[in-house]
Parts: C-alpha cells; structure tokens; sequence
C-alpha cells in the first residue's frame, strides 16, 4: 500500500471528540446525539469500541462535555481501564486541542482525531489510515463527491456548476504524526483562530502534508434525528440475524441436618430435616442465581454474598436471585427462561411445583411458562440415594442489547 509504515513498533493513540450539544438532532430523554440509543447502547459505545478493539490502537481518549460525565460512564462499561476521559472546551477544535493535550506524557507516534457521532468505523478504514501514515504526513479519509455541484448567490440563484473532479468529502478519523498535529493545534490557539473546520485544516494551515486515503461510504456523521433513527435501524436489522443470547448454568448441593422442613425455589416445605447452609440453604435459588450471574461473567454466588460474611447468615434465598436479576437488567438483559432441575429422594416435589413457579416468577419478573420446575431422584444411588442431602441444577437464557461479536 504506498506510504505504508514500515514500523512495526509505532504507538498510535485516538481522540474521539464527543463534547457536542447535538442541537440539531434535538433534545432526547437519553441526552444529546453521542449518547442517544442506536442497537440498544449509546452510540458512542458503538465508535469506542470500535477503536478498542483495533489491536494498532495503544490508547483512547474520549472528549465529553462537563455536564455528561454520568452519562459518559454508562457508555463506557468496562472499558476504563484503557480509555482517558477529558473534559472539551467551547468549540471542537479546542476540544480537540485539549484531547492532544491529554496525551502529552505517553507522547504517541501518531494520533488518530475521530468523531464521537461516527460509530460504523471499520477495522479495515482504521487499518488503512494507520497504514498509510509516516513520520511527516498525516491521513485524510475521503469518498470523492459523486453529486453535481451548484454555487449560488445571496439570491438564492444558481450562478455557476462547480466541476466536481478533484473534489472530496472529508471523512474522520483524521490521523497525523503525534507532536505535530499538536503543535499545529496550539500555534491556532496561539493566533486566535478558532475557525479551522477539521484538523486537517488546521495541518493544511501549519505546513503539515495530509494524503488522502479512499474512506468508507458506512462512515456516516450522525447529525439528524433521522441519522439516529436509520443507525438504529440498520443494528437491529443486523443484530436480529445475530441476537445476544446468553445462557447460564449453575449447580449446588447442600446436606441434610436435624430440622423441621427445607426451603425449595422460595417455598417452604415440611420435612423431617432441613438443609444445612449459612443462609437458608435453598439450593434452587442458589443454582438459579448462580446461572443468571454467568449470562454476565459476573462470578458466582459467593463472589457477591460471601459465606464468611455473617450477614448473610440465614438469610432469605431470594435476596440472592433478585440481586443476580438487578444486574442482568442494569445491562440491559431481559431474562427469556429459567429451568431448575431438583435431584432428591425426598421431599416430594410436586405438590409445591405451582408455588415454586410463582414465586419464581415474582424474583425473575417473566411469566410462569417461560419457566420450568422439575424434579428427579438418583436412583438411590450416592449421597443424594443415601437421603444425605439435595443438588439442584439452574439454566437461564437471557437476551442483552446489540448482537454477537463478529
């Protein structure tokens, strides 16, 4: 490819300016355009994580208005640990400026300037870009201009077509040579200029060579309500081919002790023994939170309700379940069935199926037929035959935003 690097070992870095207002894709409950819903996140998560999963990206900074921090946490999930947030300024190109900045002490070889607002960024686009940059030239994506050009007056009259060869629409992310890209940035500031319309102005300005690379037609700015609205549609057309299904698993066995009865699915059942446990041993529930927390890659049972806390001696089964449901849901999962198999000799089961289903569905929030109680014995055979003790076996499905992974 002309003008690709030949080193290896450059560090490249990425500022994603996303401190906008989005006036004119207008107000939302959800806040402004970057953190409006597309496919079920913010679409800045959409343009995060696809410089994040870029292996030629070493580090991302993220521009955010002062007001959005809260807003900017929830997009950002679990990423922290490799992205920068820093708070824009007035205008883009200070935001910008002020995202350079932020790099000054890992001081990148290059730096990649990306838009908030254009989150169907390709790894092939972000590879070509990077590709192409030297120590001296910076990259500008284009798509060449396919319309016919009109210039107009004041009066709204057309006074010349404007030939349209050599002229290009300028696409981001914008990527330079790191110290002057930013050198570039602060003589602007220095002079007053706040008036550069993208950075690669602003390179043009200061001397700093910028080759143009084809960009990608799917590297669209979303700016319109309407752009929103297509994106949404566009990822749910694509996630529906691909949902986000995840299941979950979960065993546990608890032994019998002298007692009066056994807590089973949330239902209290006579017995001429109990089951022994720091909290109320049910062992359905536990199996049952056990496999809502792995939909998550949350842990276990344990991992959130240690035994060795004395809190959570004795306590209620269901507290367990409902957390493990409360997590599921801040992620936007919604819980499709939970099969729970119980493996005993005694006591007989059936009789507390309609309760256990109940009460079941109360914690999960999903109605009785999508969930299933059974029951089976060992055949006498081990611990479970000897009448020692009960196992329980949990499945959930869940459904999360978005779609698989490509």
């Amino acid at each position: 490819m002309p003008g690709q690097s030949d080193n290896k070992e450059m560090r490249v870095a990425a500022v994603i300016v996303a401190a906008g207002r989005g006036e004119r894709a207008g107000q939302s409950v959800e806040g402004p355009k970057q953190y409006r819903k597309i496919g079920g996140e913010a679409v800045l998560a959409h343009t995060m994580r696809a410089f994040l999963d870029c292996p030629l990206i070493d580090h991302v900074v993220v521009v955010i208005h002062k007001e959005d921090n809260a807003l900017f946490a929830l997009a950002l999930g679990d990423h922290a640990a490799r992205v920068t947030a820093v708070t824009g300024g007035p205008t883009r190109q200070e935001s910008t400026r002020l995202g350079l900045l932020a790099l000054k002490e890992q001081t990148p070889d290059h730096v990649l300037i990306h838009d908030g607002v254009r989150p169907f960024i390709s790894t092939d686009l972000l590879e070509r870009v990077i590709f192409n940059l030297t120590p001296h030239i910076g990259v500008l994506p284009v798509l060449a201009v396919s319309d016919t050009l009109k210039a107009a007056g004041p009066d709204a009259m057309v006074s010349a077509t404007v030939p349209r060869a050599g002229l290009y629409a300028a696409q981001t992310p914008q990527a330079f040579p790191y110290l002057p890209i930013l050198n570039a940035h602060n003589a602007a500031f220095a002079a007053g200029r706040s008036d550069f319309t993208d950075d690669s102005a602003i390179a043009e300005w200061h001397g700093l060579p910028v080759r143009i690379v084809e960009g990608s037609v799917d590297n669209t700015k979303l700016t319109w309500a309407k752009d929103i609205e297509m994106a949404d549609d566009r990822l749910s057309q694509k996630y529906s081919a691909f949902p986000d299904v995840r299941t979950g698993n979960g065993y546990d066995v608890h032994a019998f002790e002298p007692g009066n009865g056994v807590m089973l699915a949330g239902v209290f059942i006579e017995h001429d023994q109990k089951l022994s446990g720091h909290s109320d041993a049910d062992v359905a529930l536990h199996a049952l939170t056990d496999a809502l927390l792995a939909t998550r890659g949350a842990g276990d049972i344990g991992t959130h309700f240690p035994p060795s806390d004395p809190q959570w001696k004795g306590a209620a089964s269901h507290i367990f379940v409902e957390h493990a449901v409360k997590i599921v849901k801040e992620a936007g999962g919604r819980i499709a069935n939970a099969d729970v198999t119980l493996i005993c000799e005694a006591p007989k089961v059936g009789p507390h199926r309609a309760a256990m289903t109940a009460a079941l569905s109360k914690m999960l929030g999903i109605s009785a037929d999508r969930i299933s109680i059974k029951a089976t014995t060992n055949e006498k055979l081990g611990f479970i035959g000897r009448k020692e003790g009960i196992a329980a076996i949990a499945t959930a499905s869940v459904i999360y935003p978005g779609g698989l992974p490509e």
